[in-house]
């Protein structure tokens, strides 16, 4: 299991709280590490739709210009979700049948314990 966000990110630290105490095991990724492709948007698009992804709340979505705006919704340029992580929902929890976009204490027990 995969756990993606930002770590001084509220939300990411309590969903990292959350499986430690459950002793769920695994593998914490820092958007902001360079250790995350378009490869693993794609991944998550084969669970989910593109609209889950999102984020439009972002700072970072208000300064996107309205051709960026296109792109990424159209899904022309998945790129800008790597360059502007904070476009994405988080946390992310990915395993190889699952995603989870945001953390809810109530969904993680159900889909994880």
């Amino acid at each position: 299991m995969i756990l993606y966000g930002i770590p001084n990110c509220d939300t990411v630290r309590k969903a990292r709280k959350w499986l430690e105490t459950h002793q769920i095991a695994h593998e914490f990724i820092d958007f902001r590490k360079g250790d995350f492709t378009q490869k693993d948007i794609q991944a998550w698009l084969k669970l989910v739709p593109f609209e889950t992804v999102l984020n439009p709340k972002s700072t970072a979505w208000k300064t996107l210009t309205a051709e960026q705006t296109q792109a990424v919704k159209s899904q022309q340029d998945l790129g800008l979700l790597v360059e502007y992580p904070t476009l994405i929902k988080r946390p992310v929890l990915f395993s190889d049948n699952l995603v989870i976009f945001g953390f809810n204490e109530a969904q993680y027990q159900t889909l994880l314990a």
